[in-house]
């Protein structure tokens, strides 16, 4: 016989099972943690996004801004256009979040808004390099700073994408959710 409990959403819940995921939670307590977690990654990500755009809204009124070639003004743009991109994307969960509040769909936010985040974390590499690339150019004027932007790229990408991809990979398939189906074994056995 298993025992059930009132759960924190006022239904019952079987408190004899325990769940796939390792957890005992029900689908709305799982998108809360989700949300939480996903929550703690985006300040971390806003954070120094924020204040490289800041940085890079600022560059065009230096002085010096006038003197880059045509070519580093481009690079500029695109990297400022990139950055403004990666903002929205990274910014855009929480306003996904705050329009649907109340409208019982947490669980399809938190997957919509886990997907801009990698978006925006794509953004931010992009960024990263095209940026690397303007400063390198401006502080080196020679081919260096594309080999060491290339450095840098990898340097990202396996901090940021490959080296989780593969722990992903290793790890297996994701849990499911939902109780794990009933032992078939005899229990007199």
């Amino acid at each position: 016989m298993t025992s059930t409990s009132s759960g924190a959403d006022g239904g019952s819940r079987d408190n004899g099972r325990r769940w796939k995921n390792g957890r005992e939670e029900t689908e709305e307590e799982r998108a809360d943690r989700r949300w939480n977690d996903l929550l703690q990654e985006l300040r971390v990500a806003q954070t120094g996004v924020q204040i490289l755009f800041g940085f890079l809204l600022a560059v065009v009124f230096q002085p010096r801004f006038t003197t880059l070639s045509d070519i580093d003004r481009g690079i500029y743009v695109v990297t400022v256009l990139l950055g403004s991109a990666t903002v929205a994307a990274l910014i855009g969960p929480v306003s996904y979040h705050r329009l649907l509040t109340g409208r019982r769909v947490k669980p399809q936010t938190v997957t919509w808004a886990s997907r801009v985040t990698v978006v925006g974390l794509v953004l931010l590499f992009c960024t990263m390099c095209s940026a690397l690339l303007l400063i390198l150019r401006v502080a080196l004027h020679d081919s260096l700073a594309l080999w060491l932007v290339g450095f840098m790229a990898l340097w990202f990408l396996a901090c940021w994408f490959i080296v989780p991809l593969r722990a992903r990979t290793r790890s297996g398939p994701p849990a499911q959710d939902g109780p794990e189906p009933p032992d078939e074994r005899d229990p007199e056995d």
